[in-house]
């Protein structure tokens, strides 16, 4: 599931009540009314765009761009590395617009949510479709480019004030919590669902296409034989139906979040009346140390599972032999990765959270050592992914291939050499070094007990200064 980045938190300042949020809690929350099932559904089922885009890009945006657009490595590397660019400038950037919009009858955070979903549906289709091969490269690149970053901008107009609206739905805390347990409920189903419809639609024509590879000539796509095109052709249409499929639940679930959730308005706190200039809010947070090593450790974390994501649909069709099941395998992944979650919870809970950091990364290590060096195994590779489902998170990053054509079909050494690197070499690393980063984060167990100790007892001596402040 892919997590809520930083930029996705909920706005600054956007607290349920005035005041300070213990002060709001204990003063008024006792006087509002139970937040009904129904809108805590409807609110989580608004989650799920995020998570089925967000999956179907990263696990076959590399694959369209390379065998079926037929990109040039190096283009395809850079819209997928200017659109995340493009992603971490607008997600402040639309935070800072929502903080400064007016209310509406319908609310803050609600008009944004609604007004930005045709646009992110219209633009989620045009990222998926093909445009005509007598374009030029150029013309090619610079249309997925486009459309990538439009939708990433429209998704971050979905999903900022989406973040946030968790403070505005009404009820008490514990209504909010239980709103949010469903909340990731439903996006790790949609996790499910936006991968496993874009795997079945699809993974069946790029099996047809490596089929094609028996031809005389050796070569995909030769516009002599009528019958391979025909085969590209039904690719990029299956394509298609995949992102209008994806689009509808898309709308769907915006319409239910639209009808079912009501914003409820709140007043201000008053951290979030204070002006701080940027630049010093910034030395604020980086002078924070325990902040600065969970970043850290969290950012080659990314990274790892970043590359071993965007590049696990293409190692499959190209190195490991299983083009056309690859899609097979994706789904067993995710679904290991959400059946494991109440384990993980438990395990956490019971040893602490940097001991199950350390064993649920440390399980996809063997795994992709594994993967790398087996090929035409399916049975081997559905146990090693059931591994690596126990400690996958789901983001991209393409890199660039060495030598790839989308039209061969063998590749030379250096290509399949550039492959197993990526998917386990690099990932590797990346995850040691974030698993040595953790290692030295000062919050341990202990530590946060005994932080939570201290600020009960601050707690409870501002309700002895301020007796009246707890009253409802």
């Amino acid at each position: 599931m892919l997590p809520d980045r930083p930029g996705r938190a909920p706005l600054p300042g956007l607290t349920h009540a005035g005041g300070s949020p213990a002060a709001s809690s204990s003063r008024g929350e006792m006087q509002l009314a139970p937040l009904p099932f129904y809108r805590k559904l409807c609110y989580a089922i608004g989650g799920a765009p995020y998570q089925m885009t967000g999956n179907a890009l990263g696990f076959f945006f590399q694959i369209f761009l390379l065998d079926v657009v037929q990109l040039e490595p190096f283009h395809s590397s850079l819209i997928l590395f200017l659109g995340r660019a493009w992603d971490a400038v607008t997600d402040p950037a639309v935070g800072f617009l929502i903080s400064k919009s007016p209310r509406r009858r319908l609310g803050k955070l609600i008009p944004w949510i609604v007004s930005s979903t045709p646009f992110g549906v219209v633009f989620y289709c045009l990222v998926w479709s093909t445009p005509s091969d007598t374009m030029p490269v150029s013309l090619k690149f610079l249309w997925y480019l486009t459309m990538y970053c439009f939708f990433q901008t429209s998704m971050s107009c979905y999903h900022v004030p989406y973040s946030s609206l968790t403070m505005f739905l009404g009820g008490n805390q514990r209504d909010r919590d239980s709103a949010t347990a469903y909340r990731m409920g439903v996006e790790v189903f949609s996790t499910l669902v936006g991968s496993g419809i874009q795997g079945q639609i699809v993974g069946g024509y790029h099996a047809s296409m490596m089929k094609s590879c028996s031809v005389p000539n050796g070569t995909l796509y030769n516009s002599t034989f009528p019958g391979l095109t025909d085969t590209l052709e039904n690719t990029r249409k299956a394509y298609v139906i995949a992102s209008v499929v994806l689009g509808s639940l898309y709308c769907m679930a915006c319409l239910i979040l639209f009808l079912g959730v009501k914003e409820q308005p709140g007043p201000l706190s008053p951290l979030g009346k204070t002006q701080l200039p940027f630049f010093h809010s910034l030395r604020i947070i980086l002078g924070h140390l325990p902040y600065v090593w969970l970043l850290g450790g969290f950012l080659f974390m990314s990274l790892a599972f970043q590359i071993a994501q965007g590049i696990f649909a293409f190692f499959c069709t190209h190195a490991a032999g299983l083009a056309g099941r690859f899609q097979h395998l994706v789904l067993i992944m995710l679904v290991v990765a959400s059946l494991s979650i109440p384990f993980w919870q438990w395990f956490l809970v019971r040893f602490g959270k940097k001991t199950a950091v350390f064993v649920g990364l440390s399980l996809i290590i063997p795994a992709l050592i594994v993967i790398t060096l087996v090929r035409h195994n399916f049975l081997l590779f559905v146990f090693m992914v059931i591994l690596a489902g126990c400690s996958m998170a789901v983001l991209y990053l393409l890199p660039c291939f060495a030598g790839y054509r989308a039209s061969d079909c063998t590749h030379n050494p250096s290509v399949i050499l550039t492959l197993q690197i990526l998917m386990a070499p690099v990932p590797i690393t990346l995850l040691l070094i974030a698993m040595a980063i953790l290692c030295f984060y000062p919050i341990d167990e202990e530590r946060r007990k005994q932080m939570r100790v201290e600020m009960e007892a601050a707690s409870h001596w501002v309700k002895n200064e301020n007796p009246g402040e707890t009253k409802p």
